[in-house]
């Protein structure tokens, strides 16, 4: 590694109205480094990437790139520097291939077409190089997360990017699929790149990095070696203090409140459900594992009255319910945290206020006669940002400009607020830094005690084990046999999620 910076940011600051983002951050980065930004949602880290890939231009301080400085707000500069930025959003044309993602932008498109050996060649050749398997004719619509993100860093590299900044790269991948990212970077370090991993997962940065860079609602407040820390430092300074876990009092079992019986749907996102049966107890949590694709996504978009069963009964309170749809799932008490805040969970050009009573416009608390009320919508909204201690310019800022920690603890008030039998929480802290996570599970902790029904649908294990009074596992769209809290290890649960045993149920009661 060189002593020689190649990156340094200096005095760094930005405001977005009243808001701070960044304030007056310096740091260096040398030439086979790798430097984790850590911080929790919100607290500047993806606004201090923009500003250095020009994105965004800074209010105050200056970026120099190899000695040179770089000029403000112009992403074309800082590629021509030998910067790459991969998002954590994914920039690339579905349906186009991987070639063209990759070529676009380089050169002309007559030049792209006349010079398509050449490119599938250098594709091809740093594809072998640093471990990132995709084909360069396959159609981006087609490929999964991980090839995607893959592409992202093709891209950079065909670029000859010698700075790559990931945004939160590890967000939307399989552990696997982290594996294999992790492996990459061991090789881009290892020819001479300089990366910057923004994370928020403590055990990731430990994994990945040399420095620890660790910022606060918009100041960096410490930098260590990542030899001479450990997870429990950095996370109090993430958030401030001492970040301990939720304490899960003894369960006191209720009167069951939601029942499926022996339900079977067509495919959704993956497997389809065959012949399940599940019953949701008040004042319990049912935590349901599994891999993605196995049948977790349609069994909370039949829960929360998007899919309709091909056969089976849904039940609530003892009773049966013919009509299940969303409004009726609404109805009967039944309230969602949907597993993907951006695509599903709220409508990113609408307000904050428009956001929280999407779901409830017609209730007679917001709407008159068929008019809405505006002044108790935008009372419920302000309410839920103090309740839930939401950052945010206000009610009437569009809810896609808040971080994704902020967005969740909107989602979660309005889900919550009117205090619902039952809750169906699908994947509600991924994405989410160590002190927003610590929020969710004591507010679902909170809901189960107040008599609240929950299936939480986690791919993380040690979520489930910590948060779950009963875990199920979904494999191919059936339920495994029910276990209480502590009868299994991490072992055996996933190898119930790769479906190495044969124990299922039709009945998980």
């Amino acid at each position: 590694m060189s002593s020689n910076p190649v990156l340094r940011l200096s005095r760094i600051s930005k405001r977005f109205g009243p808001l701070k983002a960044n304030e007056a951050i310096s740091f260096d980065l040398k030439r086979g480094e790798v430097i984790a930004l850590l911080g929790e949602n919100g607290a500047g880290k993806t606004t201090l990437m923009n500003i250095l890939f020009g994105h965004y231009v800074a209010d105050e301080g200056t970026v120099e790139a190899f000695g040179k400085p770089l000029p403000p707000g112009d992403p074309r500069a800082a590629l021509d520097a030998g910067i790459g930025m991969v998002h954590q959003h994914f920039t690339l044309a579905d349906n186009m291939t991987v070639q063209e993602n990759i070529a676009l932008g380089t050169q002309s498109l007559w030049r792209m077409r006349l010079d398509r050996a050449e490119a599938r060649r250098r594709i091809e050749q740093l594809s072998a190089d640093f471990g990132l398997a995709v084909d360069p004719a396959a159609t981006v619509s087609t490929l999964s997360v991980g090839e995607r993100q893959r592409v992202e860093i093709l891209k950079a590299l065909y670029r000859e990017a010698r700075i790559l900044i990931l945004d939160e790269p590890t967000a939307v991948l399989t552990p696997a699929e982290t594996d294999a990212l992790f492996r990459t970077l061991k090789l881009l370090v290892a020819k001479g790149l300089s990366i910057i991993f923004i994370s928020h997962k403590l055990h990731e940065v430990m994994a990945v990095s040399d420095r620890v860079l660790v910022l606060r609602s918009g100041q960096l407040v410490g930098e260590r070696e990542t030899g001479a820390t450990d997870r429990k430092e950095l996370a109090a300074l993430m958030v401030g203090q001492e970040v301990k876990p939720a304490e899960v009092s003894p369960v006191k079992l209720g009167a069951p409140l939601l029942a499926l019986e022996r339900v079977s749907t067509t495919p959704y996102n993956g497997a389809g459900l065959d012949k399940v049966s599940l019953t949701l107890t008040a004042g319990e949590i049912t935590g349901l594992a599994g891999v993605a694709g196995n049948g977790q996504a349609v069994l909370a978009a039949l829960i929360a009255g998007i899919r309709r069963p091909t056969g089976g009964s849904i039940s609530i309170a003892g009773r049966e319910v013919a009509d299940w749809s969303p409004r009726a799932a609404l109805a009967h008490g039944v309230a969602r945290i949907p597993e993907d805040r951006h695509a599903i969970g709220s409508i990113g050009d609408m307000s904050v206020t428009e956001n929280v009573i999407a779901e409830r416009y017609r209730s007679p608390r917001f709407s008159r006669m068929g008019f809405l009320n505006w002044k108790a919508a935008g009372r419920f909204a302000e309410k839920l940002i103090a309740d839930y201690d939401v950052k945010c310019p206000s009610p009437e800022a569009r809810i896609r400009l808040l971080s994704g920690g902020n967005m969740q603890k909107l989602i979660l008030g309005r889900a919550l607020d009117p205090d619902p039998a039952v809750i169906l929480a699908s994947q509600p802290t991924r994405g989410l830094d160590v002190g927003a996570v610590a929020y969710v599970h004591r507010m679902l902790l909170e809901a189960r005690d107040r008599g609240a029904a929950i299936l939480l649908i986690s791919e993380d294990l040690e979520e489930v084990l910590a948060l779950s009074d009963r875990i199920i596992v979904m494999s191919k769209g059936r339920l495994s046999t029910p276990s209480s809290r502590g009868e299994r290890s991490i072992r055996e649960l996933g190898e119930l999620m790769a479906g190495h045993s044969g124990e299922r149920s039709d009945h998980a009661a």
